[in-house]
C-alpha cells in the first residue's frame, strides 16, 4: 500500500473538487505547511495503544476537518477512512445540501461529480427541480457516532426522495423538514401518488451511470421499478432491496482508479433482481423478530463490539491524526462550484 502524501503548498489546484488555496505568506507559510507535513509522515504509528481501541466512531466524529492529505478512499464501505475529503457545496444550481449540523457532506471527488451531474440531468431532463443530499461522510470518513454502518469512505451519499422546491431552505428548515417516505402507510407497497414516474426516472439514471456500484432502495421501491421497467432491465441489477430506504436513496460508487487499499464490494449476482430474492423481501420472513433461543430464553443479548482504531486498516491512523486542511492558522477555501455546464450532456433516458 502507498504511503499517504500531505497536500503541498499550493496557490491553486487542479481538479474541481480538489481545488483550493491555502490563504497565508510566504516563507512563513511554506515552513509551516511542511512542518505539518513532516507531524503526518510521523503520525502513522504515533497512536496510544489506549487510542486505538477506543471506539473509532468517537475519534473520527470528532473531527471537524478534513485530512490534509492527498485524496484517498481506504478501506471498506462499512470499516475505513477518507484522506483529503472534499465537501459537497451547500447550495449548487440543482441541489441542496440537508442536515448541516452533521457535518456529513464530504466525500470523494468521484462521487461529488456524480451527484453534481446527477442533479443537472434530473432538473433537465426527469421532472425534478433540484435534489436534497442527505449524507454522506464526515470529513475523515470512519464510523458515525449515529445512523450508519457504512458511509466510511466517501463513497456512499443519501439521496432524498422529496423533490427540492424552488426556494432554498433556511440553515433552520435544513434540521426541521422532513424526507417524504413513498410507501403506503401500514404497507411494504409504494403510494402510486407518492412515487411517480420521475421517481423511476431518476433511480434508473442513477443507477445507469458507469462507476456505480449498488443502489439501495426499499422493497417495494425495487418493486415498483421491476414493475416500470419495460424492456431495458440491466440498470435494475444495481438496484439491491435493504431495510429502511423508503425515504431515500443510497448511492454507493465503486473504488475509483488510483485508489489503492480502496476494497470494492462483490458484484451483486447476475441478472434483473426482480424474481425469487425481491419475493422474500416482500414476505413477512425479512421482517419477523427472531425468537429466543430455546436453550435459554432468559440470556440476555451479548453486547455489540465496538469498531475501534485497531481494527480499520492502518493507514487510518495516519489519517486521524493528519492535520487538518486549515493548517497553523492557514484557512482552506474551496474553489466555488462552477462549469457545471461544461460537464458532457446526458439524454433523456429510455422509460
Amino acid at each position: 500500500m502507498s504511503a499517504l502524501t500531505p497536500i503541498k503548498s499550493k496557490t491553486t489546484g487542479t481538479s474541481r473538487h480538489g481545488k483550493g488555496r491555502i490563504v497565508g505568506s510566504g516563507t512563513r507559510m511554506a515552513t509551516m505547511i511542511a512542518v505539518s507535513a513532516l507531524s503526518t509522515l510521523l503520525a502513522v504509528g504515533a497512536s496510544s495503544p489506549a487510542k486505538a481501541q477506543a471506539p473509532a466512531k468517537q475519534l473520527f466524529g470528532k473531527k471537524v476537518a478534513p485530512a490534509n492529505l492527498q485524496t484517498r478512499s481506504i478501506g471498506s464501505y462499512a470499516k475505513g477512512c477518507l484522506a483529503g475529503g472534499r465537501a459537497l457545496e451547500i447550495d449548487g444550481p440543482a441541489w441542496q445540501a440537508m442536515r448541516l449540523s452533521r457535518n456529513r457532506n464530504w466525500g470523494h471527488p468521484v462521487l461529488l461529480s456524480f451527484l453534481e451531474k446527477l442533479a443537472v440531468d434530473a432538473k433537465a431532463y426527469d421532472g425534478w427541480n433540484g435534489l436534497l443530499i442527505g449524507d454522506i461522510a464526515q470529513p475523515r470518513g470512519g464510523p458515525m457516532i449515529t445512523g450508519h454502518a457504512s458511509h466510511q469512505i466517501g463513497l456512499d451519499a443519501d439521496i432524498w426522495l422529496r423533490p427540492m422546491p424552488k426556494q432554498r431552505f433556511s440553515k433552520a428548515e435544513r434540521e426541521s423538514v422532513s424526507a417524504i417516505s413513498m410507501l403506503k402507510k401500514g404497507t411494504r407497497a409504494v403510494d402510486p401518488n407518492k412515487f411517480t414516474m420521475a421517481h423511476f426516472r431518476l433511480i434508473k439514471r442513477a443507477a445507469s451511470t458507469p462507476g456505480v456500484a449498488r443502489i439501495f432502495v426499499h422493497p417495494g421501491i425495487k418493486k415498483a421499478l421491476c414493475d416500470r421497467a419495460g424492456s431495458d432491465r440491466d440498470w435494475l441489477r444495481q438496484i439491491r432491496p435493504w431495510y429502511g430506504h423508503h425515504y431515500h436513496f443510497h448511492v454507493r460508487m465503486k473504488c475509483p482508479p488510483g485508489n489503492p487499499g480502496c476494497t470494492n464490494q462483490a458484484p451483486p449476482p447476475p441478472g434483473d433482481g426482480c424474481g425469487k430474492a425481491l419475493a422474500w423481501w416482500l414476505s413477512d420472513a425479512p421482517w419477523t423478530p427472531k425468537k429466543p433461543s430455546k436453550k435459554d430464553p432468559n440470556k440476555k443479548p451479548k453486547k455489540k463490539r465496538q469498531v475501534t482504531l485497531a481494527d480499520l486498516p492502518q493507514a487510518c491512523t495516519a489519517v486521524l491524526n493528519a492535520e487538518p486542511m486549515q493548517v497553523a492558522g492557514a484557512r482552506y477555501v474551496p474553489e466555488p462550484v462552477r462549469a457545471i455546464t461544461a460537464l458532457p450532456r446526458s439524454r433523456p433516458l429510455q422509460r
